[in-house]
């Protein structure tokens, strides 16, 4: 993994596949609720937060600490950068798609009143 816009991708790959599975596969199952819950949650926390810390900082750490601090502080740069111009990309092209809507938008049924006159 020695190129920024790999590990970028793969981020950017990451976070859609978790959101899929969030946004597809638990409003079929339903919420969780007690104690199992906080668990899942935080284990995706912890999880989430290790890929990405070894995605963004691994390969910058490792030309740092070998002495390449101009290529380190390049490709942490670039990886971010790519990162970001992915990220717009992709929420970009969901609003125009029209996958920026909620899932389960319901039609608001506080204006129903009718009149019996």
């Amino acid at each position: 993994m020695k190129s920024p816009y790999f590990n970028a991708g793969a981020a950017v790959l990451y976070i859609v596949a978790i959101v899929a599975c969030i946004s597809f596969v638990l409003p079929r199952t339903g919420p969780e609720e007690g104690f199992l819950a906080p668990i899942v949650f935080l284990s995706m926390l912890v999880l989430s937060v290790a890929l990405m810390g070894f995605l963004f900082f691994f390969q910058p750490l490792r030309l740092m600490l070998s002495g390449a601090h101009k290529e380190s502080a390049v490709f942490f740069l670039k990886t971010v950068g790519t990162f970001a111009l992915l990220a717009v990309l992709l929420v970009s092209g969901a609003l125009a798609f029209g996958f920026g809507r909620a899932i389960d938008a319901q039609p608001d049924d506080t204006n129903t009143s009718v009149s019996t006159r």
